[in-house]
């Protein structure tokens, strides 16, 4: 049995490829670090590209996860699956295989190279608040909760599937 760490929250996405199994393999990924647990996970989310614009649609989505991890080890542990699923950095926010973001950790606030916490734009970009506060929206960040924070953003073009939170595991099913 795993033990009872601190509470995280990351982000998913991706549109190259099939992103919904990458998130999932994700997922797994981080289930299987003996010190993180997957709690809860989001639906997932279809939301136009944001940034450059000029690029497919992506999936996104997010995660709870308990974990004894620091937050620089929850960081390491992402950049793992990202980098065990073929993610390639070319261009900002450009077309990816998969994204992994560590949104909030705990009530933390962390600012060290490479890792901002809470996610410095997190509060800016509706198709990450989308999938976070379907699974956590009371959740305060910078003061106000996720519910208030996605009200002032702009929504259009983010489609919750129709895919429930065992999405990840029922892509594992099927294999």
């Amino acid at each position: 049995m795993k033990r009872t760490g601190e509470t995280a929250y990351l982000g998913l996405g991706g549109n190259l490829g099939e992103p919904a199994a990458a998130m999932a393999a994700a997922l797994r990924f981080v289930e299987a670090d003996p010190d993180t647990r997957v709690v809860a996970v989001s639906s997932l989310y279809r939301t136009p590209p944001w940034g450059k614009t000029d690029q497919p649609d992506f999936l996104n989505a997010a995660a709870e996860v308990s974990t004894c991890l620091s937050p620089r080890g929850l960081l390491d542990l992402c950049l793992r699956a990202e980098q065990r699923l073929k993610r390639v950095r070319a261009e900002r926010w450009g077309p990816r295989v998969i994204d992994l973001d560590v949104l909030v950790f705990g009530d933390r606030t962390v600012a060290e190279d490479g890792l901002e916490i809470p996610h410095p734009r997190m509060l800016e970009r509706a198709f990450v608040l989308a999938p976070l506060a379907e699974i956590a929206p009371d959740l305060v960040v910078a003061g106000e909760t996720l519910m208030v924070h996605l009200a002032r953003l702009d929504t259009a073009g983010i489609e919750k599937l129709p895919s429930g939170g065992a999405w990840w595991q029922e892509a594992a099913s099927r294999r």
